[in-house]
Formats: C-alpha cells, sequence, structure tokens
C-alpha cells in the first residue's frame, strides 16, 4: 500500500486541547508530525471564524517523498471508533440485519471495528465448531474488522467446562450469558449456572458480559400484565423497572465476588445499576459496565411519542431523567467504561408495528450514529471531555478486549484506523440516510452538531466526504485478543 500523508489533521493532545499535525501512514500509522509547538484550547477554535482562522496558518506543504497527499482542511482526527456489542446476525437472522449492511453502516459512523455477539448467529457462537462456521460465513462480508464473542447459553450448558477453554483457544474475546432471554436459540442461565460459568470462565482470563435483568420479576409481572390483558408501553417498562436490573447486578456482583471473574454488565440503564457498579469497583472487584446512547437520550416520556415509541424498545427500557444523568455522570468518572450501541436491527414494517407492545422487536440499529452523538451530545455540551470521549469510543474497549497492541490509538505502527470529523457542521438524523437494512431510529429528525467526513481501515479510505469510497467486502478481517 502506498504511503499517505493526512495533512492539516487536528488530533487530541490533552482533556479539550487539540494540536495540529500530519499523519503518515499505509497500513499503520507510521508518523504523527506535529505542526504547532503550541496546543490549542477548543474554545479558541470552537466557533467556525476562530477556526477558519486558525488553521488558515497551518502549513499547506508537506514534505511528502513521493507520497499521496490528502488536505484534511483542519477537521478532528480521531482513532477508529471500536463497537464492542452489535448484532449484525451473519449467519442467521439476516431478514433483519447482515455483515454487509451493518459493516457499511458502522464505516459511515466512524466504527472501524466491531465485536459481534453469538446469540443472533445461527447457529450460535457456544462451540468451536460453531465458532468456525461463523467465521467461514463472514468471509468476504464486512468492510470493517470484526471480533467475536463467545456465548453460553442455557439450553446447551452441557459440556460448558469444555466449550469454554475450546472457544478460547480459537479467539473470542469474551462470553455473553442472560439472566432473562427471549430467544429460544440462546436462552438464559439460572444463577447457578452462571455462578459455574463465571468460575470456569475466570481461568481464562477473558470477561463474562451478563444482561442483566432478574429473570423472576419481569416474568411474574409480564403474567400478571398478560391477564389484566395490559400490553402497552407502560405495562412493559413496569415489568423491566430499575429493581429488575439493580437486583440482577447485584447478583452479577456476587458472583464476581465469589469467583474473581471479570463480569461487563451490558447495557446498564439506571442510576441504581450503576451505583452497585460503584460499590464493586470500590471493593476492587473485576465489575465494569456499559450503556448506550439511547439510555443517554431518552426517557419513559419518549414512549408517549407515537413517532418513535415502537422504535425506541429495547430490553431493559429506557428509565428515568435521573437516570439518563446518571449514566453521563458514570462516563466522566470511568464508572463506565464505554459506550456501545446494542446495533439490533429489523424491518420495522414488519417487526415494529404490533399494537401489543409486547410483540414488537426489541433493538435499535445504533451502530452508524454512536460516535457523533457522543460528540455532539457529550463533548459539544460540555459533559465530558474530548479525551474522554475518545477513551470511551476507542481506547478504552481496546484495551479491555486485548486489542490495544493494534487499535484504539493514534500511535507510531499502530493500525491506520483513522476517523475525520467535522466539529463545526450539523446532522440531521434520517432512517433514508441509514446504511444498516433496518432502517428506523428513535434520533429520527434530531440534530448532532458533529459529522463524520473521512473513515479509514488500515489506510484504506472507506469514507470520502461523508460518501463511500473503496467499499471491499473481502478487506474487513476477524482479529482475535493480542
Amino acid at each position: 500500500m502506498a504511503t499517505t500523508i493526512l495533512t492539516r489533521v487536528l488530533i487530541s493532545d490533552r482533556d479539550n486541547f487539540l494540536k495540529a499535525a500530519d499523519i503518515i501512514f499505509d497500513e499503520r500509522i507510521r508518523e504523527i508530525r506535529p505542526q504547532s509547538t503550541r496546543p490549542v484550547p477548543w474554545n479558541d477554535i470552537s466557533e467556525p471564524a476562530n477556526w477558519r482562522t486558525y488553521i488558515a496558518d497551518l502549513p499547506r506543504n508537506p514534505n511528502a517523498d513521493g507520497a499521496r497527499v490528502i488536505d484534511a482542511d483542519g477537521l478532528f482526527l480521531m482513532p477508529g471508533a471500536i463497537d464492542p456489542h452489535v448484532h449484525f446476525n451473519t449467519p442467521g437472522f439476516e431478514q433483519r440485519d447482515d455483515f454487509e449492511h451493518g459493516s457499511l453502516a458502522a464505516a459511515f459512523g466512524g466504527v472501524t471495528t466491531v465485536i459481534d455477539m453469538p446469540c443472533t448467529s445461527v447457529p450460535p457462537v457456544t462451540t468451536k465448531e460453531n465458532f468456525e462456521a461463523k467465521k467461514t460465513a463472514l468471509k468476504g462480508r464486512s468492510c470493517v474488522d470484526y471480533a467475536f464473542w463467545g456465548g453460553i447459553s442455557g439450553s446447551s450448558f452441557e459440556h460448558v467446562e469444555h466449550h469454554i477453554p475450546d472457544l478460547v483457544r480459537q479467539g473470542v474475546v469474551g462470553f455473553k450469558a442472560y439472566l432473562i432471554s427471549g430467544m429460544p436459540e440462546f436462552t438464559a442461565l439460572s444463577l447457578s449456572q452462571m455462578l459455574m460459568a463465571a468460575g470456569t470462565i475466570e481461568k481464562t482470563g477473558v470477561p463474562l458480559a451478563v444482561h442483566a435483568e432478574d429473570r423472576d420479576l419481569v416474568a411474574a409481572r409480564q403474567e400478571g400484565f398478560s391477564k389484566g390483558k395490559k400490553n402497552d408501553w407502560q405495562s412493559y417498562c413496569r415489568a423491566r423497572d430499575v429493581l429488575a436490573e439493580a437486583v440482577a447486578v447485584a447478583q452479577m456482583r456476587e458472583i464476581c465476588r465469589e469467583t474473581g471473574c471479570r463480569i461487563h454488565i451490558v447495557h446498564l440503564s439506571s442510576k441504581r445499576g450503576l451505583n452497585l457498579v460503584r460499590e464493586a469497583r470500590k471493593e476492587h472487584l473485576a465489575l465494569t459496565a456499559e450503556t448506550c446512547p439511547h439510555y443517554l437520550m431518552f426517557t419513559r416520556e419518549d414512549f408517549e411519542r407515537p413517532d418513535i415509541a415502537t422504535f425506541l424498545k429495547t430490553a431493559p427500557p429506557v428509565k428515568a431523567a435521573i437516570d439518563r444523568e446518571a449514566l453521563w455522570q458514570g462516563l466522566g468518572d470511568d464508572s463506565l467504561v464505554f459506550v456501545t450501541t446494542d446495533h439490533a436491527g429489523c424491518d420495522p414494517l414488519k417487526e415494529k408495528t404490533a399494537a401489543d407492545f409486547w410483540q414488537v422487536y426489541s433493538g435499535i440499529p445504533g451502530v452508524e450514529h454512536r460516535v457523533p452523538f457522543l460528540l455532539s451530545e457529550g463533548f459539544k455540551k460540555g459533559r465530558l471531555t474530548l479525551g474522554q470521549i475518545i477513551s470511551h469510543l476507542s481506547g478504552n474497549a481496546a484495551a479491555y478486549f486485548g486489542l490495544s497492541a493494534h487499535k484504539g490509538s493514534l500511535k507510531h505502527d499502530r493500525d491506520a484506523d483513522l476517523v475525520l470529523i467535522s466539529l463545526w457542521e450539523d446532522q440531521t438524523i434520517t432512517a433514508a440516510t441509514m446504511h444498516s437494512k433496518g432502517k428506523y431510529t428513535p434520533f429520527e429528525g434530531m440534530t448532532f452538531s458533529a459529522a463524520v467526513k473521512g473513515t479509514w481501515l488500515r489506510g484504506r479510505q472507506l469514507i470520502r466526504d461523508g460518501k463511500a469510497s473503496d467499499i471491499d467486502y473481502s478487506y474487513g478481517k476477524w482479529i482475535g485478543p493480542g
């Protein structure tokens, strides 16, 4: 691959400071060449006029030595984002989404690496044979790099003590399990099964990711509402409330304490659940958690909006304003380690229109929107520093899943996974412009004050000026930890 110089970019220096630089790369970053000696505070260039004045003084003629030169015109550059929680459904439920559409949406959203969940593949990734079947099925079907979660299902729990080390040797980054599941192909674990699985996983060093809602609480409530013919969104949210999440997080905290296993709570939605994670971390327990953009934007009141009510349905559901604000605070104090999307799309005309809210498909296709959302609503609105945003989008996940030798940072000899972003341009979110197979979003019509303009994967430019550039579905590759 020929050498490229991306000149006149702004990269994060620390906190909310930026510095101008040239980035020299082929498949990997070969050099980061500063263009200025003094970092510039964001507040000095946040206004478009001040930014234009600043970048006008940046040198335009780098020492190219035959390299291709691309003028970034003063846009912000960050490492390619990593989304550690997506459901792209290949092979399996591809009527909902598939790796071609999901990976293209990722590229448009500045995401260069995804970690796909095991439960929405057919067969689910619970054995080394199923792992190899999935790996084979994805050849030539992704334009971004990808890794796999292994899975532990109650319906195939037998011999799990053998399947776990087998899958680790194959290269999974960790294991996903549910305390409550609506999937007959991938059922929930009992607490005794979860304890046994955690004890086995602890020996491998990889994490156990858990969907944490208490099955008994939710099932009893759902049964009561069903008998009363209560099938509205209010009943769904009451069944899966803060208590249901908190009880399950507390259960996983005790299993973490008993086994020493690294346990990760996926899509955390409540202040109460977050406080339990904080308490565990104060005890130096290996309990971590993530959240998602929909929990950082919406509350239960948004279900009153008929235009997005079914689009917003997820499990667990969004909670109250106090929970939303607590999650932002959890990102600010690093109680939450990263933001994922739990990307899970469908055909909205078929699965998001049922009058019975219990029957509405639960999932949001969000991989395309996470990066501009977090920059707009986190950084631009002063909730998080630019450095924190980059960590929550890329660096923390790379470190957590053992990918940091290649991914997650702008450093010499790392993969040239790059995302060029305008922090001075608005972007209105519409389903019509989405690239995932399921074209719907609760963010419909919202304006984010940041826009992805360019995406490179290992030096290959996938997105140029916000449009597809050199998409090759055989270029994305499977990667494992280490």
